[in-house]
């Protein structure tokens, strides 16, 4: 039991190794402003432009989770989203990965087709 309870707190690979690169990104640009180096600024933005879309793209290969809460047995950080590929519904990430994936992930209509009537006799 931790501290935060019996929760999943959604560690995946995709939030980790963006987690790492952002901070990377934030640690060299802030470095860089100390020292006064502009193009480190940018090198620094840069890093933190690349650990965004590292995450995306590792979310979209199913390395990350998908929303709600997961079954206790897949919360360890490197289960794999088998689901990912079709994409999740009401995910924005999966609707920009293009329109075959929005497609997927877009929430079905209900069939138009009536049930039948109890007749209750």
């Amino acid at each position: 039991m931790s501290a935060h309870g019996d929760v999943d707190l959604g560690h995946t690979v995709a939030g980790w190794t963006g987690t790492c690169l952002a901070l990377l990104g934030c640690t060299g640009a802030g470095v860089s402003v100390c020292a006064a180096w502009a193009p480190g600024i940018w090198l620094g933005l840069g890093f933190v432009v690349a650990a965004a879309l590292t995450t995306w793209l590792l979310h979209l290969a199913g390395w990350g989770k998908p929303s709600g809460p997961r079954a206790p047995g897949d919360w360890d950080w490197r289960t794999r989203d088998t689901v990912a590929r079709a994409g999740h519904a009401d995910c924005l990430g999966c609707r920009l990965g293009g329109s075959r994936r929005a497609a997927a992930a877009a929430p079905r209509p209900r069939s138009a087709v009536p049930l039948p009537a109890d007749s209750g006799a």
